[in-house]
């Protein structure tokens, strides 16, 4: 009888400093069920809104139906090593006794929006050595810039909506907005931030000087986009292997409530019947084909590495890539699992191939810096 292999130890990377922490807790709870107890041994890692690294408790409700786990303000500091390969430094108070810190094989970050999605804690995982899943730096914060990565999308090519970019010092007037993109329906979003927050649309003067009041909340540059009136929100998964295929999921629709407008935040995460999710989506096989490919195409245009969600806007036979989220969320509802799932792949084998992603990037890095001598 062959003996098992030994169990990888996964740090799993949750909360973070953006406005989308509870949406983080949420997702991370559903990736600690979907990890197979028998592959992987769990280190949960909470960020707290402060910034501070904290271990958390191992239970945290894994496999109790717990919506979210939870980041304790008691916790445990901890900090990463630089160039330790894995190994977390635990600071504890003198009258407490120290407890060892398992040394980690590879992190999965599943943190969304600023400080988490954008390369800052990417970087961080560099610079510590240690295999990580997801994009590089330069792919997490390409896609999580919306200004640059529709730059770039458009250079290659690829079909995006008309845009402008403005900030605090360089403004544009409603006019010249409207110029701009072609038309006097716009959606105003921050650049660097995910799950519609900060969104709003505007379709006068006033309004559009509210919704980039809005938007300046959450962030120091915005987009205009034109407004695509009912068209229809496609999403697609995208899942690099360890081999490094590539390979796009079936499409999902959402259809966001009437009441709601567009797919909003609170549509997402707060209303139960705020969009309706058809999985996969009723297109033509066609479209579904195109769909498939743009994804794929936008996944590798931006750098992304092993997962992202690509999402479009479909109006009649037109096609316009959106944007990219190279951390989507992973909750009860979020369509990333959802369509791997309806295609086939369990959401514990997703996370097999996303670990195996990881490890082996990281042996191929180490591989090339050997062969270079470094």
């Amino acid at each position: 009888m062959s003996k098992a292999p030994p169990r990888i130890t996964v740090g799993l990377l949750f909360g973070g400093r953006s406005a989308e922490h509870d949406v983080s807790r949420a997702s991370a709870a559903n990736v600690l069920r979907a990890l197979d107890p028998a592959k992987y041994n769990v280190v949960l890692i909470g960020l707290a809104k402060d910034g501070r690294w904290l271990m958390c408790d191992a239970g945290n409700g894994a496999g109790t139906g717990a919506a979210a786990l939870t980041i304790p303000e008691d916790g445990a500091p901890l900090a990463l090593v630089p160039g330790g390969k894995g190994q977390l430094l635990r600071f504890v108070a003198a009258e407490q006794n120290e407890a060892a810190v398992p040394h980690v094989d590879v992190m999965f970050p599943v943190l969304h929006g600023p400080n988490g999605e954008d390369g800052t804690v990417q970087g961080a995982l560099e610079l510590a050595d240690v295999p990580y899943v997801g994009s590089s730096v330069m792919g997490s914060a390409v896609a999580m810039d919306k200004d640059v990565a529709k730059r770039l999308a458009r250079d290659a090519g690829l079909p995006v909506v008309p845009f402008v970019t403005l900030s605090a010092q360089a403004p544009l007037d409603y006019a010249t907005a409207v110029h701009a993109v072609g038309s006097a329906d716009v959606f105003v979003k921050p650049a660097n931030l995910g799950s519609s927050v900060g969104i709003s649309r505007a379709r006068s003067a006033e309004e559009f000087t509210q919704s980039c009041a809005l938007a300046f909340r959450f962030d120091r540059k915005i987009l205009v986009e034109r407004c695509i009136d009912r068209a229809r929100e496609i999403e697609c998964s995208v899942l690099e292997d360890e081999k490094g295929l590539i390979r796009a999921s079936l499409p999902g629709e959402i259809v966001p409530a009437d009441k709601h407008g567009f797919y909003s935040y609170e549509a997402k995460y707060t209303d139960a019947k705020g969009a309706k999710l058809i999985v996969p989506a009723d297109v033509s096989a066609e479209q579904q084909a195109r769909i498939q490919e743009l994804a794929v195409q936008t996944f590798q245009v931006l750098g992304c590495g092993g997962l992202a969600r690509v999402d479009f806007f479909l109006m009649g036979e037109e096609i316009f890539v959106n944007e990219v989220n190279t951390l989507p969320g992973f909750t009860s509802i979020s369509m990333y699992p959802k369509l791997w799932e309806a295609s086939g792949l369990l959401q514990p084998d997703l996370m097999d191939i996303l670990i195996a992603h990881a490890l082996s990037r990281h042996a191929q890095r180490q591989h090339n810096l050997v062969e270079r001598g470094a």
